[in-house]
């Protein structure tokens, strides 16, 4: 198995070097890629295939056409210890769909938490260093800016196939681009949470910001928000918290809110971890019903919190696309079918919020976390 997959995998890092060598990507240029230093998914697909596995993800499993003499070796490097469910459901859905694929697997967690840097760097070092072992190796980086060595020399290894997760936004000064990258929009959550405000709420509104990691993450989450309900509906920022995606930074981020911007009616959060701070600390101060408080993701923990009726609106992702995405192009690159596949997946994202009907949340939930299960997981 491991001659099998290696030449396949050689293959398909092959097709991506190729393209990096003769200039191939970006395939298309929009207006303002001068102005960043990555590209957009629509500057690296090919035009279909995003849809065409997208549509392979939200389809019935068709199992893998060949054999495997010994399970794949998986090695996951992300920030799992974290409040988000985000990393246990998409383990969960990878899982579980290469089960229904009739993969046989095993897997080697290497977790942290999203402010642990240089943990994440001991990691990637350790794997790479540990080729041999690996087929695969899932990446989810603390920080894109932060970890883009280490991505570039995990994408370099001939080893196994490199598969990042939790980012979309493919670096112009890779030398190695990773096979794939797995991800939901944040730029594009960010705009349709704005609509979804602005026609709520109106305009000439102030508000406040819990913000996580000052990257690519954030200013996308957080900054491209911001922009937009100013521009669009005359918002005003009283302040922003940089709570590092931690629970306790939204929590003391909102304290001070609540003390020093009692003008500020809306609290926007730019992870689950920040926003369950932010609501435990309204809610120690009575205030949970004052404020207009949101979340990022549509975790389980965001919709009991919504339920609750102390978060009112969050932008959902259908959470499990990820991990069902990767199961699907390990199963295309084992059938050496690597050359079908975007550089980049996005999975769907919609509003969630406490206006609507308990069936309305149960459905968008059932859909959304079809393998890793709806409910908060226990951790």
């Amino acid at each position: 198995m491991r001659l099998t997959t290696t030449i396949a995998l050689v293959a398909s890092m092959a097709l991506t070097g190729v393209a990096l060598a003769e200039g191939n990507l970006p395939l298309k240029e929009l207006p303002d890629i001068a102005d960043r230093d990555y590209w957009v998914p629509a500057e690296v697909n090919a035009e279909g295939k995003l849809e065409a596995l997208q549509a392979v993800v939200g389809s019935e499993a068709v199992p893998y056409s060949g054999t495997l003499d010994d399970p794949i070796q998986i090695a996951l490097i992300y920030p799992s210890a974290d409040t988000s469910d985000f990393w246990a459901r998409n383990y969960l859905a990878l899982t579980k769909r290469l089960e229904e694929l009739g993969i046989a697997y095993e897997t080697t967690e290497f977790a942290s938490r999203q402010i642990e840097h240089s943990l994440q760097s001991t990691y990637a070092n350790q794997v790479e260093q540990d080729a041999d072992l690996y087929d695969y190796v899932i990446f989810g980086p603390s920080e894109l800016a932060i970890q883009a060595d280490n991505i570039d020399k995990l994408s370099g290894n001939d080893g196994f196939s490199t598969y990042v997760w939790a980012f979309h936004t493919p670096m112009k000064d890779l030398k190695n681009q990773p096979d794939a990258w797995f991800d939901f929009s944040s730029a594009a959550g960010a705009l349709t949470m704005c609509d979804y405000m602005l026609g709520r709420l109106g305009n000439d509104v102030t508000m406040a910001m819990n913000r996580g990691i000052p990257g690519i993450t954030d200013n996308q989450r957080s900054g491209d928000f911001k922009a937009c309900v100013e521009e669009k509906g005359n918002w005003t920022t009283a302040y922003e918290h940089y709570g590092e995606y931690q629970r306790e930074g939204g929590f003391e981020g909102t304290s001070l809110i609540m003390q020093a911007y009692p003008e500020a009616t809306i609290i926007h959060n730019a992870n689950t971890a920040m926003a369950m701070g932010s609501v435990e600390a309204q809610v120690s101060q009575g205030k949970e019903k004052d404020i207009f408080s949101t979340g990022w993701g549509g975790t389980g923990l965001e919709l009991e919190a919504i339920r609750r009726g102390e978060l009112d609106a969050t932008p959902m992702r259908m959470g499990d696309d990820v991990g069902a995405a990767t199961a699907e192009a390990i199963r295309a690159d084992l059938e050496g079918r690597a050359d079908e596949l975007p550089l980049v997946f996005l999975g769907r994202i919609t509003v969630a919020h406490d206006q609507m009907s308990a069936e309305e949340i149960d459905a968008l939930e059932q859909e959304a976390f079809r393998f890793s299960g709806v409910g908060a997981l226990e951790r």
